[in-house]
Parts: structure tokens; C-alpha cells; sequence
């Protein structure tokens, strides 16, 4: 599942191969917005949050969210892709290399300085993110009785989490994830975000996620002993959206 650590991965990935080259090829069927021509140069990849931003010198910036189905590859000019090319949704070709983004649900274009950041909140996949900015934005955008775990998943207050972060900041730092974020005091709301970037600064040199030892410590374990009491960890189909969330029943109560 795409999360804040592989966006940054892939904006890494993209970035020596495509930055300060000037556009060959562009092929986006479903691109939302005006497109850059060809012999403008490629100024900028880079991620915010879940979206990564490819600007170009012509003035605009093309977004892409991969939410669940999407993703990046890179391939050598003219080396066979491994997904089928009905798939793609955004080329990005330069002097050898093209950038390929399958499935993605959200290709658009916008000036450039105003696509992907304006209802963001601190990108916590960076050096020193803004953690007080963070909790602020959770208090001031967030109701009393939303449960903290889909307050985490809440880009505008901060952005990156996804579902297997939310689960394992939750755990870590022994939160219900039912918690209404109106009776979690700044302290301990501040303890989550300070947890959730430190996992993902930590995940975005590696393709394995890793927050505890061995691996993942309650993400896709459903019915296996929790990694601290041994109480065999629960699932449930969380918020609005009926995300995943998991969690240690004993470990996480109110």
C-alpha cells in the first residue's frame, strides 16, 4: 500500500533519472489539466506527502496520488514494461529513460507552486517535520469525537500515514484506536506524530517496512500473538472509509 515513505522512495528513484532533462515523450490519457510540451525540461521530482510533484520549465507541475491500485517504475528507453500499457496513466520520457505511473486514480496538472500542497498538512517524511503543526492542525481541524485513528489518516492535518503507520503508531505507543482525539492530551497526540515520522524516515531507504524487530509488529497479523503481551492481535474495518485497522486489545486500552 502506498504510503508517505513510498512516495519519497519513488521520487528518489525518478528524480537522477529524469531531473534537469528536457521532455521527449508524454503520453497521459486521463491527465486532469494543461499539459507540458515536449523540449521543456524537467525541473523537479519530488514528493508531498502521498503525492509526488514532477515540475516542469514551462511553469506547471504534474500530480499523481497513487492511493491503493497505483504505482512508479522506471525503465531504460525502450525495455519492457512489466505491467500492460493500458495500465499507464502518465509517461514521462527523457534521453533514456522513461517513468511510467500505472493505475493511478489521480493525474493533474497545476501551475506550478500551487499542485498537491495547498490542503497538506507537514510532510512528516522530512528532516525535522513541524510536529506542532501537526497537532495544532489536529485540534483545529478535527472534531472532539473523531477517533484518533482516522485522525492520523487525515493528510490535512498531517501528511504520510497511511493504514499500516496508523496500526503500528497506535501500538507502539499503546493508544486505542477508538480514542476520541478530544480526550488524548496534547502530549500524547504529540508522541504519535513524533513516532509516525520517525518509522517513516527510518523505511525510506529500504522496500521491507520494518517498525519493530523482525518486521511489521500488528499490520496483517490478524489472530497472531501480539509482539508484547501475546494476546492474539483483532482487525476491524475502521471510519467512514472502513479502513484496516489493527491493534493489540489488551496493549491499546482507554
Amino acid at each position: 500500500m502506498p504510503e508517505g515513505d513510498t512516495i519519497h522512495r519513488a521520487a528518489n528513484r525518478l528524480r537522477p533519472a529524469l531531473a534537469g532533462r528536457e521532455l521527449r515523450r508524454l503520453r497521459a490519457p486521463r491527465l486532469v489539466g494543461d499539459r507540458p510540451r515536449l523540449g521543456e525540461t524537467v525541473e523537479s521530482v519530488e514528493a508531498a506527502g502521498k503525492h509526488l510533484l514532477i515540475a516542469f520549465s514551462g511553469g506547471l507541475t504534474i500530480e499523481t496520488h497513487l492511493k491503493m491500485t497505483g504505482s512508479w517504475h522506471l525503465y531504460a528507453e525502450g525495455d519492457r514494461w512489466r505491467k500492460p500499457e493500458e495500465w499507464a496513466r502518465l509517461v514521462v520520457g527523457v534521453d533514456g529513460w522513461d517513468a511510467v505511473c500505472f493505475s493511478a486514480p489521480v493525474v493533474r496538472s497545476a501551475p506550478t507552486g500551487r499542485a498537491g500542497r495547498a490542503d497538506l498538512g507537514p510532510d512528516l517524511c522530512v528532516e525535522d517535520p513541524d510536529i506542532a503543526s501537526a497537532v495544532g492542525r489536529a485540534r483545529q481541524i478535527a472534531r472532539s469525537d473523531d477517533e484518533i485513528a482516522d485522525v492520523l489518516l487525515d493528510q490535512r492535518i498531517a501528511a504520510g500515514i497511511g493504514n499500516v503507520y496508523k496500526s503500528e503508531v497506535l501500538w507502539s505507543r499503546r493508544v486505542d484506536p477508538f480514542a476520541h482525539v478530544g480526550d488524548l492530551d496534547d502530549p500524547t497526540v504529540t508522541a504519535l506524530y513524533e513516532r509516525a515520522a520517525r518509522l517513516l524516515i527510518a523505511n525510506l531507504e529500504t522496500t521491507r517496512r520494518t517498525t519493530v524487530p523482525g518486521g511489521l509488529a500488528v499490520y496483517g497479523r490478524r489472530g497472531k500473538p501480539c509482539r508484547r503481551c501475546g494476546t492474539p492481535i483483532r482487525r476491524v474495518a475502521q471510519g467512514q472509509h472502513a479502513r484496516s485497522t489493527y491493534w493489540c486489545p489488551r496493549c491499546q486500552q482507554s
